[in-house]
């Protein structure tokens, strides 16, 4: 068990094989449009968790901890740890943008428009889409391109680093703060319209 378990990318495999054996014993005899639509909406739900699991991590963990860090110990962050997270967190925000939106413009639903215009029955979602572009926008347009230079994967002065790592924080930090609504709009949907 060590083996698979002790290695990212078996346990991936594995946890993979346990989804799929899942929807066949579960779901096996309704592989069909709506199954589809259904599995879309999980692969939605798996990549906002990512998504959202990172940013939770940056804002609770990474965000408070790094001036606690040894100077000396920091590379280990910022060379390592954090370009990793923010490739994970940048596409997982891109998914979760683009899978949303397939959903709600495909069929059965076809609710995109009436979502996105806030028309009744569809406020709540589309409140939260609204929110989840902003969001999605603020990840590729404000907090990686400021990472990529707080990091030094660009060349830059050190002024210029601590600007835009100032920079991406308060854009970490707004998309913290609208977080909040965007889940409880998203997890209300089918609840409150």
């Amino acid at each position: 068990m060590v083996n698979i378990l002790g290695n990212f990318n078996r346990a991936a495999l594995l946890g993979a094989t346990l989804l799929v054996l899942t929807i066949l014993i579960l779901d096996g005899n309704a592989i069909d449009g709506t199954w589809f639509n259904a599995f879309l909406r999980f692969f939605h739900a798996l990549v906002g968790v990512l998504w959202i699991g990172l940013l939770y991590y940056f804002n609770f963990v990474q965000i408070p901890t790094m001036p606690k860090v040894p100077a000396e110990l920091k590379p280990a962050v910022t060379k390592y740890i954090a370009p990793e997270a923010l490739f994970w967190f940048r596409w997982s925000a891109l998914a979760t943008l683009v899978i949303g939106l397939a959903i709600a413009g495909a069929p059965p639903q076809l609710y995109l428009v009436e979502a996105l215009t806030f028309q009744e029955g569809f406020r709540n979602i589309g409140f939260g889409m609204w929110l989840g572009i902003i969001m999605a926008a603020n990840v590729w347009m404000f907090i990686w391109p400021a990472q990529k230079i707080a990091l030094g994967m660009v060349d830059s002065t050190p002024e210029a680093k601590a600007a835009a790592a100032k920079k991406a924080m308060l854009f970490s930090r707004t998309n913290f703060v609208l977080s909040f609504p965007m889940l409880y709009c998203m997890v209300t949907r089918g609840v409150l319209g």
